[in-house]
């Protein structure tokens, strides 16, 4: 594999490590499995970038302070405490952005099931991973196995591979899946579309609206899966799993397993979300930030390179309509504004979103700022 390492070579062609990279179609699985000690350049972090990371509170994603908590709902008490469950949503999506839930309905053993699936189909032989590999994305199918997204406009690539998955709004042929995943992710992929109806329901409440007026927007309309896979890392100080970024949907729902590594930042600093067994995490997107007009909050977010001896997997839906040939408008809601409270975002097409989104990669900067009103 010619991928030149950190300290390997006198000259760097960075385009033409990246494609040599690219055309394995072996991830970076591929380079753990060729035997490598250390992360090629192409994977190390900008000086300036790397600085950063330094930053983390040692506080195990519980508090900050009073105005930065994650809590973990319990969903079973959603029928007498449904107030009070909303109240706590309210709180934590216009401060944190993010929000655990159990009980939520969705059996264990089918999330066990889902991660372990995730991980046989990335540790599959490199020709039949290659099968569902482009660089095209999903122009081309909606099924998509590649490493880096925007290999070739990020500063540095992450310690990542993925299986995108396009669920819907089009329901998608099952046959499309690979084998080795197929029935259970849409076994899993029911469950999470009522789950995200449920949490829809709920942030309509807490923004003051209509039970259904989130979903009459479309926002429970779409969906892609992307099952991510974390090799362990030779040199994880020196690149990330996932850069900073915030979402570009209007909801993400996350699966964990127990490795860790996912990071929020907060006014103190970087706080490790620490994984609870059988919960799901709950993140507001950028479209949800946007449409309820600051109201809730689409926080940064990033995931450490991985230090550990096992892979780490994680499964996220995001309620997103980028394969959606809509031409709806999407701005504040006209329900929040008010002369006191004006809009802060220009209406915008979803395709307009995504295309500046896609175009600028996970830069370590938010979207939305491109999007505002200048008043």
């Amino acid at each position: 594999m010619e991928v030149s390492s950190t300290g390997s070579s006198k000259t760097y062609n960075r385009l033409k490590e990246l494609k040599a990279f690219e055309e394995t179609k072996a991830g970076v699985k591929g380079l753990i499995d060729s035997g490598i000690t250390k992360i090629p350049k192409i994977f190390v972090m900008p000086e300036e970038i790397g600085n950063t990371n330094t930053n983390t509170t040692p506080i195990s994603g519980k508090l900050t302070s009073t105005q930065f908590n994650i809590p973990v709902i319990d969903l079973n008490d959603i029928v007498e405490k449904r107030s009070d469950i909303v109240a706590v949503i309210r709180q934590a999506a216009g401060t944190a952005g993010f929000f655990q839930v159990v009980n939520h309905g969705i059996p264990v053993k089918l999330l066990e099931e889902m991660m372990a699936a995730v991980r046989e189909f990335h540790e599959l032989p490199q020709e039949m991973k290659a099968e569902y590999f482009t660089r095209d994305g999903h122009k081309v199918k909606r099924v998509v196995y590649r490493s880096n997204f925007d290999l070739y406009q990020s500063k540095f690539a992450n310690w990542r591979d993925t299986l995108s998955c396009v669920m819907g709004p089009e329901p998608l042929d099952p046959q499309e899946l690979p084998p080795v995943c197929r029935d259970v992710t849409m076994q899993y992929y029911k469950q999470i579309q009522e789950l995200g109806s449920l949490v829809f329901e709920l942030l309509s409440e807490a923004l003051g609206l209509k039970t259904n007026h989130l979903e009459g927007m479309d926002c429970t309309k779409g969906h892609i899966i992307k099952c991510h896979y974390y090799p362990p890392c030779p040199e994880p100080n020196l690149t990330m799993g996932t850069t900073k970024h915030s979402d570009p949907d209007f909801l993400t729902i996350l699966l964990q397993d127990h490795i860790g590594g996912l990071q929020v930042l907060s006014p103190n600093g970087w706080i490790d979300v620490i994984p609870v067994h059988g919960a799901l995490l709950v993140n507001i997107g950028d479209l949800l930030q946007l449409i309820s007009n600051n109201i809730f909050k689409s926080v940064e977010h990033r995931v450490l390179a991985n230090h550990n001896k096992c892979p780490r997997i994680s499964v996220a839906c995001f309620f997103a309509l980028d394969f959606h040939p809509t031409t709806r408008m999407y701005g504040p809601i006209k329900e929040l504004l008010s002369k006191d409270n004006p809009a802060i975002y220009k209406e915008i097409t979803l395709k307009e979103f995504a295309t500046y989104y896609d175009n600028k990669g996970l830069d370590g900067n938010s979207a939305l700022p491109h999007f505002m009103l200048k008043h």
